[in-house]
């Protein structure tokens, strides 16, 4: 039975049902802002669903239609529950050069690399195999990270990406290709930003990364340094304020070529 005392408690003190009724709305908002705050940032929300992945090629030249593609190495940029940029695992291979291939003798001279080497033809495999082992290896990593696509990254970016196309073309790769066709992320850019050096040796050492010259000029080492660099780069160098920042979902979608 409802009482009329009942009925008037309420409006005797009204702000303290208002105050409260805040203070429960507050504490809400609080939670929840302190929540996102906390929430790890995930690799697909940094890049617009690319995955990075440090790419480097040794050649037998610089023409990609007709120079040998000698060796290649690829290594996806990961980000862990901190927030920290980190090399993962490397996928790498050494490669035989395709039939009718250009074998520039200063390119060799340059690399270190004799492609009749009987140690090396022990390992080496064809540009389609190797390139199918490879990207079934980032697709697998593009798919835990549930990213839709590769983006190359390199030092002098370009060029290992005209080898990289012209060898998937050679090699009738194009359906297992996980590459955007042009968009990369170079570290020559990147490093004369940081650090006003283009050449990687010197900006590795500017961030104070070791770097052994003798190991120079095979791939899989290259792209150890240059995945080293470019997180590096990532985990020091601070965003801008409006960073992360898209008016409209529907623009993102529109601009899904990247272009």
């Amino acid at each position: 039975m409802t009482t009329p005392n009942d009925v008037t408690l309420p409006d005797e003190n009204p702000s303290n049902v208002v105050d409260n009724s805040l203070k429960i709305t507050s504490n809400s908002h609080t939670e929840d802002t302190a929540a996102d705050e906390l929430a790890p940032m995930r690799l697909k929300d940094r890049f617009r669903k690319f995955l990075p992945v440090v790419v480097d090629v040794e050649t037998a030249g610089f023409n990609a239609q007709t120079d040998a593609l000698l060796e290649i190495a690829c290594i996806p940029v990961l980000l862990n529950e901190q927030g920290v940029f980190y090399p993962g695992e490397a996928f790498n291979a050494h490669i035989e050069p395709f039939e009718g291939a250009n074998l520039e003798p200063s390119a060799l001279a340059f690399t270190g690399i004799d492609p009749n080497n009987p140690m090396r033809k022990a390992i080496a495999e064809d540009e389609k195999t190797a390139l199918r082992r490879i990207f079934k290896g980032l697709k697998e990593v593009r798919r835990t990270e549930d990213c839709r696509q590769c983006v190359l990254i390199g030092h002098n970016a370009h060029f290992d990406l005209a080898f990289l196309n012209a060898a998937v073309l050679r090699s009738n790769n194009k359906s297992h290709n996980p590459f955007h066709n042009f968009s990369v992320f170079d570290t020559v850019t990147l490093s004369a930003l940081a650090f006003g050096q283009t050449v990687l040796a010197r900006a590795c050492k500017a961030a104070g990364l070791d770097f052994d010259g003798n190991d120079a000029h095979s791939a899989l080492y290259d792209t150890q340094k240059t995945a080293e660099l470019f997180c590096h780069i990532l985990n020091h160098y601070p965003m801008l304020a409006n960073a992360m920042h898209t008016e409209d979902n529907k623009a993102d979608l529109t601009d899904s070529g990247n272009k």
